[in-house]
């Protein structure tokens, strides 16, 4: 997939924090969403272009094309419309592989928007009624890896949400990776396809409790719940690094039973991580 790194500050944490969540929101899967996307991590003002505080957001679209047009529609929606926001890239890119954000956006100043060049860096300033919104004009982007992905079973639905949620914090400390699902966690893990011809994804019924008996089940005893964590990341090496200390953080919880992964055969992507490998690494 194809990712960009999207800095949002503003004149507080808080505020950075509404538009970086407005921003990422209904970005779980590109299976419905127009990208996936989420807050990567908060920045101190020592981290930032404008010396405030804000937000690392990471977004991954299909094509570089679709990832602009996600972008300029979910800044233009939810940051530039946030009080005190300002907009930057987060990643470095040659103009061939860059996505024009603010030169999208700057049509809003109806005329009085203001472009300013400062170390080789094009910024549009347009007016608000608080102030003006600044936002750079392109952003890098790089070819990044989506879906990402493994599987907790564990013997109570609470246990075994409790060990997600841990993966999850041991996958968010990994610089470069995002768990796009709501909280980090799926419950409705999917299989590629479906009896229903219209649909590209459905149940996975392999992995379900209450099927058990009625499907060819992968459940081993005692197993009555399972969550998934999926990992976007901007290279392959972060997502199997979030893999690894998620893992190994879900294996220290009380309840788990097993941990594995969604087996696409190859259908999803070029990408794969073999699970035994990976624990065999250093």
């Amino acid at each position: 997939m194809t990712a960009t790194r999207v800095l949002v500050t503003a004149a507080t944490i808080g505020w950075a924090r509404i538009a970086g969540q407005a921003a990422t929101g209904y970005a779980a899967s590109v299976i419905g969403c127009d990208a996936e996307a989420a807050v990567e991590r908060e920045l101190s003002a020592t981290e930032t272009p404008d010396g405030r505080p804000g937000v690392s957001l990471l977004f991954f679209g299909f094509s570089r094309d679709a990832l602009q047009k996600a972008v300029v529609n979910r800044v233009a929606q939810c940051v530039l419309t946030c009080a005190t926001t300002a907009c930057f890239n987060g990643l470095t890119g040659d103009e061939g592989r860059s996505i024009r954000v603010g030169g999208m956006l700057r049509y809003f100043g109806d005329g009085w928007q203001i472009s300013k060049l400062l170390g080789g860096k094009r910024y549009w300033r347009m007016p608000t009624m608080d102030g003006e919104f600044l936002c750079e004009d392109v952003f890098g982007t790089v070819k990044g890896v989506g879906g990402g992905n493994f599987l907790i079973l564990g013997e109570t639905q609470s246990l075994t949400l409790a060990a997600a949620e841990a993966a999850v914090a041991a996958v968010r400390a990994v610089p470069g990776v995002i768990a796009p699902f709501p909280g980090g966690v799926v419950r409705s893990g999917s299989k590629v396809g479906s009896k229903y011809k219209k649909l590209k994804a459905s149940t996975n019924d392999a992995y379900c409790p209450t099927l058990r008996g009625v499907v060819a089940s992968a459940l081993p005893e005692g197993v009555n719940a399972v969550y998934e964590v999926v990992i976007d990341g901007l290279d392959l090496a972060c997502v199997e690094k979030a893999t690894w200390e998620g893992m190994l953080a879900a294996s220290r919880c009380p309840g788990v039973k097993q941990l594995t992964a969604g087996n696409y055969g190859g259908k999803l992507g070029p990408h794969h991580i073999h699970l035994a490998k990976l624990l065999a690494g250093p």
